[in-house]
């Protein structure tokens, strides 16, 4: 199945844990089953020349097609002021398509 990635844009603040829930839904709204899949998600530069972290990812229910994907207070102070993600799901036929990305910018929070 050949996806075109949704995209949502996010604000975190740098020196702190992180997490963002999601459901991936098809076409005409309903969940898509994850069982069996893979979840990767990284963040990088825009060019990509840079990784600053990898999402841990939480499986919450797989059959509902829901994830949490979250950072933790030490991958979020490396970031500069904005990084680009995206998730990868990969099948369990070994299909890879990218169901989501995104540019997080990054808060500078000053309690240290």
């Amino acid at each position: 199945m050949s996806v075109s990635p949704g995209s949502y844009d996010f604000t975190l603040q740098r020196r702190a844990d992180f997490s963002l829930a999601l459901q991936f839904k098809d076409s005409t709204g309903n969940p898509i089953d994850l069982t069996g899949a893979t979840i990767e998600s990284q963040a990088w530069n825009e060019k990509r020349t840079r990784k600053y972290a990898d999402f841990a990812v939480t499986y919450t229910d797989r059959v509902n097609g829901q994830i949490t994907i979250g950072l933790t207070d030490v991958q979020t102070t490396e970031f500069p002021d904005s990084v680009n993600y995206d998730v990868l799901v990969i099948s369990a036929g070994g299909l890879r398509d990218y169901y989501l990305e995104g540019v997080i910018t990054v808060s500078e929070g000053y309690t240290a």
